[in-house]
């Protein structure tokens, strides 16, 4: 029987590629970075290792995550080559980038684009409030700042993920207003592909001192988001964060209907495993929900690729999309895959 596209969770299998866990902010909430000169660079030689022992595992997405390296810098010119280069690595491989490396300039977002099927950065929260608590050593987190790299992936017409950290010293008054600038900006250049509201989970390294973020309050918070949000817009959760699978479940009857990559590591959140594919099957089909894999772009942005991200995708949508969604719906109508 085809599956219903109204009883789609996707989730794209993926493996995230650390260039250096070294980052010039503070966050007091982060269980991620280290500091600058603590941490050695991934040497291009380890990827293709890396790379290589992926070919037969059914990864799509390598996810290029990395720490911040100051703009001001001497080594900023060094660490973005060797992101590049990842990048350009993992294309050749047979793989689909996609890099979120915190803020970038719009030379350089324009040169990742032609190794990158997308891009993406939290903007976590808008309000300046946090810049005197959590952020307050974290010049990256200016959220003008942020808000620019959401308009400068617009107008290169860059498909962009970006998204929401909820309980870290903001109103949900908050939330909405975060929201409501991330749909202005994509009504103006319709390139946001999801967004994710990410729950604060303690871990082990971070320094800021609160509880984590109720999970029972994301249901409520997805139903509003998604009345917020462009239509066009995908809600992503990481079901690691979410423990319980009821709420998991309520999750995506609100409306979240992603559930991000899925890797061997939680690089951000390392204290929380990720759950894998059958794990997540054997949640969502006895509730009426099939999980499907996608890419890490969305079909209707296929046109904004060069020729060589087009081909590659192409192969890519030949091997993952399910025979019986495609025989049901279509594969035109399909905005997921």
């Amino acid at each position: 029987m085809p599956v219903l596209i109204s009883s789609i969770v996707t989730y794209s299998p993926a493996y995230t590629i650390v260039p250096t866990y070294e980052c010039f902010n503070r966050c007091t909430y982060c269980n991620f970075r280290s500091d600058p000169g603590q941490s050695p660079w991934l040497t291009l030689a380890a990827a293709e290792d890396i790379y290589k022992g992926l070919q037969n595992e059914q990864v799509c997405e390598i996810l290029i995550l990395s720490g911040e390296v100051s703009p001001h810098s001497p080594q900023r010119a060094a660490w973005f080559q060797r992101i590049y280069d990842l990048c350009e690595l993992a294309l050749a491989m047979g793989f689909l980038p996609h890099t979120n490396a915190g803020l970038l300039r719009f030379a350089e977002m324009q040169k990742l684009k032609s190794v990158n099927v997308s891009m993406g950065l939290m903007l976590e929260q808008l309000t300046p409030a946090l810049l005197k608590t959590v952020h307050r050593h974290a010049p990256s987190k200016l959220p003008e700042l942020r808000l620019q790299q959401l308009e400068w992936a617009g107008e290169l017409q860059i498909p962009f993920t970006t998204g929401l950290l909820l309980g870290i010293g903001e109103t949900s008054d908050d939330w909405w207003e975060t929201l409501a600038a991330i749909t202005q900006i994509h009504q103006r250049y319709h390139h946001i592909q999801e967004v994710i509201l990410q729950p604060h989970s303690p871990g082990t390294q971070q320094t800021f001192d609160a509880p984590p973020f109720d999970p029972h309050q994301l249901p409520a918070v997805i139903a509003k988001a998604r009345q917020i949000l462009a239509s066009d817009i995908t809600i992503q959760i990481p079901p690691n964060l979410v423990k319980d699978e009821r709420w998991l479940l309520a999750c995506i009857e609100a409306g979240a209907r992603d559930l991000g990559g899925i890797s061997p590591k939680d690089e951000v959140n390392p204290d929380y495993p990720h759950l894998q594919e059958q794990e997540l099957r054997e949640i969502l089909q006895p509730a009426g929900w099939e999980l499907v894999p996608r890419l890490p772009i969305y079909p209707q942005f296929d046109s904004w690729m060069s020729g060589e991200l087009q081909a590659a995708v192409k192969q890519w949508r030949k091997t993952l999309t399910p025979v019986s969604i495609l025989q049901g719906q279509g594969s035109k109508n399909l905005p997921i895959f």
